[in-house]
């Protein structure tokens, strides 16, 4: 059995993690983005089925692709942040499931038409996501998760001929701490949960 981790680890990734709006001009590396990856993939999905699939959007020149789909109050934070994911899921996720499921045909689950895949890998690549966040900060990198934006744009610009459509997206960077704003309450155990 693991051991639970210690208070550190439990203040970076979520007590004292904040959501970041504004980021230092630090660059962060490709190879970080591997080891990025290499982390978030682990965590669960229905199936192994992980149908998230992420864009690091890093050039200039990808940047400039991204900024007419954004809403007017990301544009100059995600234009400064050194990275913008694009976290989208693709819709026939199922062709991968001989490899990633092997032990019996599960992608005979999920044959037809693709808005019948769509709420699987709507739900299982949020989770993916989320994976991405918090594998985010476990790395030492801090992480703006939005929407506000053009999915469509989004789409049209990233995964035009595919079945991959966007989901969220999130700047990482190393966090300023002049762009926080104060931090926002949350919903008590009681308000939010029950035990049955």
């Amino acid at each position: 059995m693991s051991a639970p981790l210690d208070d550190v680890a439990l203040d970076q990734l979520f007590r004292t993690a904040r959501t970041h709006n504004a980021f230092l001009p630090k660059p962060v590396e490709p190879a970080q983005l591997h080891a990025l990856y290499d982390l978030l993939k682990w965590g669960p999905t229905a199936a192994n089925g992980t149908p998230a699939r992420f864009v690091f959007v890093t050039s200039p020149q990808a940047k400039a692709k991204l900024k007419p789909a954004l809403s007017e109050n990301n544009v100059d934070k995600t234009m400064s942040a050194p990275v913008t994911v694009i976290v989208g899921f693709d819709l026939d996720f199922h062709e991968q499931l001989p490899k990633l499921f092997p032990h019996t045909d599960a992608k005979a689950w999920f044959e037809g038409p693709q808005e019948s895949r769509a709420e699987p890998a709507l739900r299982n690549g949020s989770l993916q996501g989320a994976y991405l966040i918090l594998a985010a900060r476990a790395l030492g990198l801090d992480a703006g998760p939005m929407s506000g934006f053009d999915a469509a744009k989004v789409d049209a610009a990233f995964f035009a001929g595919t079945s991959v459509k966007s989901n969220f997206l999130v700047n990482l960077g190393y966090g300023d701490p002049q762009g926080l704003f104060p931090r926002l309450p949350r919903l008590s155990f009681e308000e939010a949960a029950r035990i049955e």
